[in-house]
């Protein structure tokens, strides 16, 4: 089994992690079809609250 011969280092280490991070794909965002507001694909439209033409979450009105 490998055992490492020295201590990885903090810079090396969150370089590697930045690395990662930058290779993960961001999410996509689309726009509404109801009301035009971005939002990420397959999920509720947090604006109005519908998703594929159903009204799924009830959004209050601020009045």
């Amino acid at each position: 089994m490998a055992v490492p011969k020295r201590k990885v280092s903090k810079s090396r280490l969150r370089m590697r992690k930045a690395a990662w991070n930058s290779k993960v794909p961001h999410a996509a965002v689309m726009a509404c079809a109801e009301c035009g507001a971005p939002r990420q694909p397959h999920r509720v439209c947090p604006s109005c609250g519908k998703y594929n033409g159903r009204q799924v979450v009830v959004k209050e009105t601020e009045e």
